[in-house]
């Protein structure tokens, strides 16, 4: 529809793939460029269970074990004052979060496999699209 009021160009279009109506036959767009933004903010991504799950790719943070039996960890448990943020939330299997206890990974003598941080939008976009176009990595500075 942006293309038809003109307020879009094409710059990349899906090979073999058209819109069809009547009287026209437009080729289907895979990306395109406006003619003129309205600069809209960005909603951050929401701290949940589900996006911490995608973040950790559904794994264990401490053993490297791959499950659908997660949990979510405090690696500085709230009793301690952490809080409830990306980079003190993980994700843990039943059996390490009941090893770790009430306690942090160091004295838990537990190594995490990677430090948690929010996810930026771009890895965001790629987990949730799936298999992401050729021509859109140039675009998406990948």
């Amino acid at each position: 529809m942006l293309l038809l009021l003109t307020k879009a160009e094409m710059v990349a279009q899906k090979q073999n793939k058209y819109i069809r109506s009547l009287t026209q036959k437009i080729p289907q767009p895979s990306v395109i460029k406006l003619s003129s933004y309205i600069k809209i903010p960005f909603k951050s991504i929401e701290l949940s269970r589900k996006n911490i799950l995608r973040r950790d790719d559904h794994r264990c943070q401490y053993c490297g074990k791959k499950t659908t039996d997660l949990t979510i960890d405090h690696i500085i448990p709230k009793s301690r004052g952490g809080g409830d943020t990306w980079e003190n939330l993980v994700t843990a299997c039943v059996r390490c979060n009941n090893r770790k206890g009430n306690r942090t990974p160091e004295e838990a003598e537990m190594k995490l496999l990677s430090k948690p941080r929010k996810p930026n939008h771009i890895l965001y976009l790629k987990q949730t699209v799936g298999t992401i176009e050729e021509n859109w990595k140039p675009f998406l500075f990948m």
